[in-house]
């Protein structure tokens, strides 16, 4: 049945009072506003509701009646989302790893958290036993690269294919294969947990990782360092690239001279960013409903 896939640990009803029953019962009512009536006084019970109508789905004949509790199932956890992201954005330092599994959590509601960060750590501990102080920043890069791409195999597709499970983080983990976003997050999580000073970069139609360096001026009063890129990294495929390179590409687009590209992205701007594209991924497979909802969460982060 398509609800026991999607949400194996919904088991065990809510307790049927008169109430629930007498709106359960309602759910079939051919009048659309008795049922958004209906609709409305059901989903304030929130998800606790689902298991209710995953029995009531199962019970269900007609067609037309189970799409409307699949509409409701699908409002009740979308509402759940939206609460979730409202606090992770309100976080002081929200982290990006959890923000990229609250988007995963968009396609797959029932994902298991604690499996997909098992894989991430062991994916941290690998990188870390390779890594020591004495590495320069190239070489670090080069250590992670290895381990991602030539230990586990991580391949990078292009945004080009439009392929919504590429943005997923969990299914990166699980099967390796990801886009530069789902990728890029992985290596920036992977990166602020063992100390390595890598942060998105905002290019125009590119989704980077730089190495930053703190330089201090020892002779300003101004304790804040400047921050300095001493390369950048592809996250499809982890090539490095030049300031020099970077600087042809940008003239090439004529967008050189904006200094905002050189800066460090926030963790929000990089959730939010990937949630434009994968909209725009919806909006391209003729999913605008998805696409709208994606900018509903917008939203709520920006």
């Amino acid at each position: 049945m398509f609800f026991s896939y999607l949400y194996p640990n919904c088991c065990g009803t809510m307790r049927m009072n008169k109430k629930i029953k007498a709106l359960l019962h309602l759910v079939d009512d051919p009048d659309q506003e008795v049922f958004d009536t209906v609709a409305h006084q059901l989903l304030n019970y929130g998800t606790e509701i689902i298991p209710n109508l995953e029995h009531l789905w199962e019970i269900t004949e007609d067609e037309a009646v189970q799409f409307r509790i699949e509409i409701l199932i699908h409002r009740a956890l979308f509402t759940k989302l939206q609460d979730a992201f409202l606090e992770w954005s309100k976080e002081k330092n929200p982290s990006l790893l959890k923000g990229a599994l609250l988007v995963a959590q968009y396609h797959y509601p029932n994902l298991d958290i604690a499996a997909a960060l098992a894989l991430f750590e062991q994916i941290k501990r690998n990188i870390w036993l390779e890594l020591n102080n004495f590495l320069a920043p190239l070489e670090q890069i080069n250590v992670i690269n290895s381990i991602l791409y030539s230990y586990y195999k991580f391949k990078g597709h292009e945004l080009t294919e439009r392929n919504a499970d590429l943005f997923f983080v969990n299914q990166l983990l699980e099967n390796k294969k990801g886009n530069v976003y789902s990728i890029g997050i992985v290596i920036l999580s992977l990166c602020e947990a063992l100390d390595v000073p890598i942060f998105a970069v905002n290019l125009p139609r590119q989704f980077v990782v730089g190495y930053f360096d703190s330089l201090f001026n020892f002779f300003s009063s101004d304790n804040e360092p400047i921050q300095n890129v001493q390369f950048y990294i592809d996250p499809l495929n982890g090539l490095v690239y030049t300031q020099s390179d970077v600087d042809v590409y940008l003239k090439k687009i004529n967008a050189d001279g904006n200094q905002d590209y050189m800066q460090p992205m926030t963790n929000k701007q990089v959730i939010i960013q990937m949630l434009e594209e994968l909209a725009i991924t919806y909006d391209y497979n003729k999913e605008e409903e998805k696409a709208i909802e994606l900018r509903q969460l917008i939203s709520i982060i920006a």
